[in-house]
């Protein structure tokens, strides 16, 4: 009896990845593959986990030599179990979860574009998220304009702005 309850502690892991399964749902299967491509860079010891070891050992690859343990371990605290690639995932999800699906962010651009153009005019948009509902401050505001197509005449490309949104990164053509 006493090896049967040392399984069940064991497999505690697995039964936290039966119930969040359905976080593959949340991804296009081209971000899973990306995601999956930087869990495999991540898990160093290529043992299916990461852990304090492959954190240290990523960082160590992209010069940070001086992360301390603890900062490491926060890191690790983020998950509520051993991380390993559904947990990822889960993680990932819980970051991006107050994102809006693309076509509601779409939408709700298209209000201030009422003859259809695919723009709207970097001041107006200011002028509005600075003023309406949850108030960007002017930083914020310059960060999103920073990484948004904007024409010589001020217009900002709003579908591309989206896919941004939505995909962290813009669209190749």
């Amino acid at each position: 009896m006493a090896s049967r309850k040392t399984k069940k502690k064991e497999g505690g892991a697995k039964r936290a990845q039966r119930a969040s399964s359905n976080v593959f749902s949340m991804f296009e299967q081209t971000q899973i593959q990306e995601f999956k491509e930087a869990f495999t860079l991540i898990d160093q010891n290529q043992d299916g986990f990461i852990d304090k070891e492959d954190l240290k050992d990523t960082y160590a690859s992209l010069g940070k030599l001086n992360v301390k343990d603890n900062e490491l371990e926060d890191m690790l605290k983020e998950a509520t179990g051993p991380i390993n690639f559904t947990m990822f995932l889960n993680l990932f999800g819980e970051k991006l979860h107050g994102t809006d699906p693309e076509d509601t962010i779409l939408n709700a651009f298209k209000m201030f574009d009422p003859d259809a153009k695919g723009f709207v005019h970097k001041d107006e948009l200011q002028t509005l998220l600075m003023t309406q509902a949850d108030k960007f401050t002017s930083e914020e505001v310059k960060q999103m304009f920073q990484s948004s197509n904007i024409d010589a005449a001020g217009n900002l490309d709003y579908k591309s702005l989206c896919y941004i949104i939505t995909h962290g990164e813009e669209q190749e053509e």
